[in-house]
């Protein structure tokens, strides 16, 4: 079952937030990792990508990184696409080794009530099982110029 946040709360993540980890992104345009982040970089939040098996490849003029204990300088939000068993240790190690973090976002499909409560023990907001890029586009009304939210239902072939 998927929690619920008030768009209030969401705005205010994504007004607050400039600088995003985002972890487990590809280097395949096709995947949504890479779209959104991206996405993201259009919106002009700072980009880190964050993907052991990509480090030191660029990625949208950000150098890739291995790990988040890599990255200098404070982060705002840490962006998880992996697996939800994959996430207690990116959230032990965001916790350890970023300042400045205030956020943890996990993607669409990740959810992890244990290591969202030791975030959320640390002062950390925790979004789980929603996407930045939806979230943004539907609090600032973007998606209807994509066709969607129009409130016009068709079932035309």
């Amino acid at each position: 079952m998927s929690e619920h946040y008030s768009d209030s709360h969401l705005r205010s993540i994504l007004t607050r937030t400039r600088r995003v980890a985002v972890v487990g992104v590809s280097m395949n345009p096709v995947r949504p990792s890479y779209y959104v982040a991206r996405y993201l970089t259009l919106k002009k939040y700072d980009v880190v990508p964050v993907n052991p098996g990509h480090a030191g490849k660029t990625l949208f003029g950000q150098t890739v990184v291995a790990s988040l204990s890599e990255i200098d300088g404070p982060v705002d939000m840490v962006d998880i696409f992996r697996r939800s068993e994959h996430v207690p240790p990116i959230v032990d190690e965001a916790l350890e080794s970023l300042s400045g973090l205030k956020t943890i976002w996990m993607q669409i499909g990740v959810e992890h009530p244990e290591a969202a409560a030791t975030a959320r023990a640390r002062g950390l907001d925790v979004v789980m099982n929603h996407c930045p890029k939806i979230e943004y586009q539907r609090l600032y009304g973007e998606l209807r110029m994509g066709g969607f939210n129009t409130g016009v239902i068709s079932s035309r072939l």
